[in-house]
């Protein structure tokens, strides 16, 4: 060790430890939350939890040593000012969808940055993302775009087949007439 450093205290590299493990989340929020209040920030993590998502706040310094290697690198890049993630290996709209809904409401959240599934979006695409309708919608709608044709095809061909039972109808009743 060089002259002049110290060897880190053993709840830091714990604490850097436990933080490398939250940022290995498929979906990791950069907010900054100056002006909240204890329980503002409890709100918060409400919100969170029921989307599926936790939050935590950090010490710039611990999240660049915690990123430094990994995906969410880039985000640590220009950091300043108080920090808390936003994480979850989840639905990355839900957690966006929640956040974005604080925020709106408590002004003291802003939303810094962030990375989704390996892309780092900034504050204006994670506010996209939230607009972006929840994993199970979209998926209904896409089972109902699937299901709209077959339901078209199957109501052609029943109609087909009674025009067809309806003109063999019309023929044996005429033979029936006839003799």
């Amino acid at each position: 060790m060089p002259i002049g450093e110290r060897e880190p205290r053993p709840e830091k590299v714990q604490a850097v430890a436990e933080l490398r493990k939250l940022l290995s989340a498929s979906t990791v929020i950069l907010t900054d939350y100056q002006g909240l209040d204890v329980k503002g920030i409890s709100g918060l993590r409400k919100k969170l939890r029921e989307a599926g998502a936790g939050c935590r706040v950090v010490k710039n310094t611990l999240f660049k040593l915690a990123a430094s290697d990994t995906a969410v690198a880039p985000l640590a890049e220009g950091l300043a000012g108080p920090t808390a993630i936003v994480y979850t290996d989840e639905d990355p709209v839900a957690a966006a969808k929640a956040l974005e809904g604080f925020a709106k409401a408590v002004k003291a959240v802003k939303v810094k940055s962030g990375l989704v599934d390996g892309h780092v979006l900034n504050a204006a695409q994670l506010e996209e993302l939230a607009k972006i309708p929840p994993k199970q919608q979209l998926y209904a709608m896409v089972v109902g775009g699937l299901q709209s044709p077959i339901t078209g095809l199957v109501g052609t061909l029943q109609s087909m087949i009674a025009q067809l039972v309806m003109t063999l109808q019309g023929v044996a009743d005429k033979k029936a007439a006839a003799a």
